[in-house]
C-alpha cells in the first residue's frame, strides 16, 4: 500500500509538467455559452452558497456565460485527484491550490498568469509568483490560533491562555502545564487541527516557535536534523508521552464538541463553535524558545493554462476576487488585500471574534508569518517523511535517531 502511495505522490509533478507543456486553447472558436468548472475542497454548504452566490453576480452582466460549477474533492486526496484530472486531460478551468503544493504547480508552467492587484500585500503573493508573474490569487491567507475551552481550563484550576497573555505569561511551558491538567480530568488538551499523528507537517504550528524548519529555506538541505527541530520534536515527544499533554496515537479528542482545551488550528475554523456550548476564546500561537512566532496557511486559486476558456476562467477569477467579493470571503477566508486587513472590514465578516481577537491573531499573524512549508515534488516528500516518523510516535523512541532517518529518506528528493 505505501509503495502504491509513493507512485501516486511522485505522479504529481509529471502531471502537472505534461500540464504546462504547450499553450490551452483559450476561449478560441467557443460556441454559445461558456461553462466554467472550479475544483475546491470544501464541502460547507455556506462556503459553495457563497461561491454560488458571487457567481450567480457575474453571470448577469455575462450572458456568454453558461454554468459556473464548483467541484468539491475530499481535502485528504485533493491533489492526487486534481492532478488526476489534469494528467487526463479532464482539465478544470480554475482550481484551489495547497500552499504546499504551489511550488509544484507554478514551476511546471501548468497555470496561465493573471494580472496583480496593487492592493495585495506583498507577503501574500510570494508563494505564487516566478520571474515577476503572479501565477494564483491567494485568497485565503490564515494564521493559526489556539482556539480554548476556558470552560475546562479553568475547571482544571489553570489561568486562562487570556489570561496569560496579558500577563506576558503565555508559553509552551505554560500551554503544556495546561493541557496536562486537563487531561487529568479525562478530557483532552493540546489537539494539532488535522494531526492524528499522520499529517506531521501540521506541526509546524510547535515546532515554528523553536525556529525549526524541515528544510533550508532553499529547499537544499535536511532539517529535521538541526538541533532546532530535534528540540522542537522533542518538547512534541514529551508532551505526548511524558506530560501526557496532547491525546496520544489512537485517540480522538474532538475541540469543537467540547471535549479539549486548545486546538491549533486557522480561524475559518470558528464557524463551527457557533452553537458551541462552552466557553471560549482565540488566542495567538505560544512563545517558544526562539521567541513570538505566527505561521499562516494559505490557498490560492489559480486558471489552469490548458483548460478550455482560460480568458473566461482569468475574467471571472478578477471578478470572484475584487474588492466587494474579497470583503464577502473574508467571512471564511482572511483576505489578502491591505485595505481590507482592518478589524473593521474583520469584524463584519466574522461575527463570532472580537475586535481583539482578530488583530492579535489575524492582522498580527499575516503581517509577521511565515507560509507553511513547500517544496517541489511535496507530495512525494510528504508521505516519504511520514513513514519515517512512524517509528516516534511510542514512548521509547530515540528521537534523535528517528530524525536523522528522515533525512536519509529524503536527502534524495530535496537534492533533484
Amino acid at each position: 500500500m505505501r509503495l502504491r502511495a509513493l507512485t501516486a505522490a511522485g505522479t504529481v509533478a509529471a502531471m502537472l509538467a505534461l500540464a504546462g507543456c504547450g499553450g490551452g486553447s483559450g476561449d478560441a472558436g467557443a460556441s454559445g455559452p461558456v461553462d466554467l468548472r472550479m475544483t475546491i475542497w470544501s464541502a460547507n454548504a455556506k462556503h459553495t452558497a457563497l461561491f454560488d452566490q458571487i457567481a450567480a453576480e457575474y453571470k448577469k452582466t455575462h450572458p456568454d456565460i453558461g454554468k459556473i460549477t464548483f467541484e468539491s474533492i475530499p481535502y485528504e486526496n485533493y491533489t492526487t485527484a486534481l492532478t488526476t484530472q489534469i494528467g487526463g486531460g479532464n482539465v478544470p478551468d480554475l482550481a484551489w491550490i495547497l500552499e504546499s503544493t504551489a511550488q509544484d504547480f507554478v514551476t511546471s508552467g501548468a497555470l496561465a498568469p493573471i494580472d496583480k492587484d496593487p492592493d495585495l500585500l506583498p507577503s501574500t503573493t510570494k508563494t505564487w509568483e516566478q520571474d515577476g508573474q503572479l501565477f494564483a490569487y491567494p485568497f485565503s491567507t490564515s494564521p493559526l490560533g489556539v482556539f480554548v475551552n476556558t470552560d475546562l481550563v479553568t475547571a482544571a484550576g489553570r489561568p486562562t491562555p487570556a489570561q496569560q497573555v496579558a500577563a506576558g505569561t503565555w508559553t509552551w511551558d505554560q500551554a503544556v502545564a495546561t493541557g496536562a491538567a486537563v487531561q487529568k480530568t479525562g478530557k483532552g488538551g493540546i489537539v494539532v487541527g488535522d494531526f492524528d499523528y499522520k499529517g506531521w507537517d501540521t506541526l509546524n504550528s510547535i515546532w515554528a516557535g523553536w525556529g525549526a524548519r524541515p528544510w533550508s529555506e532553499d529547499g537544499k538541505t535536511c532539517g529535521f536534523d538541526q538541533p532546532e527541530m530535534v528540540a522542537a520534536i522533542t518538547a512534541i515527544h514529551k508532551m505526548v508521552f511524558t506530560d501526557q499533554a496532547m491525546p496520544g496515537p489512537g485517540v480522538t479528542k474532538d475541540f469543537f464538541a467540547g471535549d479539549a482545551a486548545m486546538v491549533l488550528t486557522q480561524i475559518s475554523r470558528a464557524a463551527l463553535l457557533e452553537k458551541a456550548k462552552f466557553t471560549w476564546d482565540l488566542v495567538p500561537l505560544p512563545k517558544g524558545p526562539a521567541g513570538e512566532y505566527a505561521v499562516v496557511g494559505q490557498a490560492g486559486i489559480g486558471v489552469l493554462k490548458r483548460g478550455k476558456h482560460v480568458d473566461a476562467a482569468k475574467d471571472f477569477l478578477a471578478f470572484f476576487s475584487n474588492q466587494e467579493n474579497s470583503a464577502k470571503l473574508a467571512a471564511f477566508f482572511p483576505p489578502p488585500r491591505k485595505s481590507q486587513l482592518t478589524t473593521e472590514v474583520l469584524a463584519k465578516a466574522n461575527p463570532l471574534l472580537e475586535p481583539a481577537q482578530l488583530q492579535s491573531v489575524v492582522i498580527d499573524g499575516i503581517e509577521r508569518g511565515d507560509i507553511k512549508t513547500s517544496h517541489v515534488g511535496y507530495a512525494e516528500l510528504q508521505q516519504t517523511v511520514r513513514a519515517a516518523l512512524d517509528p516516534l510516535w511510542k514512548p521509547d523512541a530515540d528521537v534523535k535517531a528517528v530524525l536523522s532517518g528522515v533525512c536519509a529518506k529524503i536527502n534524495p528528493l530535496l537534492a533533484k
